[in-house]
């Protein structure tokens, strides 16, 4: 099975649970480098997919809590390849592993060694917030030869035409941004966001999994029978910066 089938294929498997598929991010490297393996594992085990962020200097998409852990992760000097290094050493966990970087990172990795040693240490997908898919064909490309995802990203206020042709061509899952504006704010789920995720539904082939805003249990169960999956970003990195157990803290999502 090709990494991008395997990222789909889990996210379906927990759906057929009844459940919605829990995707966890984390800043690699934040709030220490030396802890990074323990607290991927930490999280892999309480989620059903990793969303392991690339550290960068002006993360335009993120809230203050990702750009606070991003700056800290890049004074300890994480990289992309140090974080392709890492993953390299260590067991995979059983959650699949997903990148989430800003295009420059990948531009100067070179995109087709990035999708070989991407490929090499288990990651299935990559989710670039600053590479629209109309500009994204060399980058899908190079990836598609390793078999591995290029996740696509829409919003409240992507029009039907764009939102058709997106979902068209997302690997993975669809990524559907709860909201416009960046990451950390608190969603309260009303009916507007949920008719736009039943709308992405409807013109996705792979599973839709909701992000932007998500912190709590009573907001999962909420989006539960509306996505495939929800991720929970800014209030996890909140939790190991506090030094609180991640894996207990995703555990206690679960609807």
């Amino acid at each position: 099975m090709l990494p991008r089938e395997h990222l789909t294929a889990v996210i379906r498997r927990v759906n057929a649970r009844g459940e919605p598929a829990l995707i966890a991010f984390l800043t690699a490297g934040f709030p220490r480098a030396q802890d990074f393996t323990e607290h991927l594992l930490a999280v892999a085990a309480g989620a059903d997919v990793v969303e392991i962020g690339v550290p960068f200097t002006d993360p335009m998409a993120d809230g203050m809590t990702i750009q606070r852990s991003s700056q800290a992760a890049l004074k300890q000097g994480v990289s992309l390849k140090w974080i392709l290094a890492q993953l390299g050493t260590i067991q995979r966990p059983a959650a699949p592993l997903v990148l989430m970087s800003y295009l420059n990172p990948l531009l100067q990795y070179g995109y087709e060694r990035l999708a070989k040693d991407a490929a090499a240490v288990g990651v299935c997908g990559f989710i670039v917030p600053d590479l629209p898919f109309d500009e994204g064909a060399e980058f899908r490309a190079a990836l598609s030869l390793e078999g591995v995802a290029l996740i696509q990203m829409v919003s409240p206020v992507t029009t039907p035409e764009r939102l058709a042709a997106v979902c068209a061509v997302s690997e993975g899952f669809v990524y559907a941004v709860t909201m416009t504006g960046t990451t950390g704010r608190t969603i309260a789920v009303p009916d507007t966001p949920i008719n736009y995720l039943e709308n992405v539904r409807r013109h996705s082939p792979v599973p839709v999994c909701a992000g932007f805003g998500i912190r709590s249990a009573e907001q999962v169960a909420r989006l539960s029978t509306h996505v495939e999956g929800v991720v929970v970003g800014s209030a996890l990195v909140e939790v190991l910066e506090r030094g609180e157990d991640p894996t207990a803290w995703l555990r206690a999502l679960r609807p």
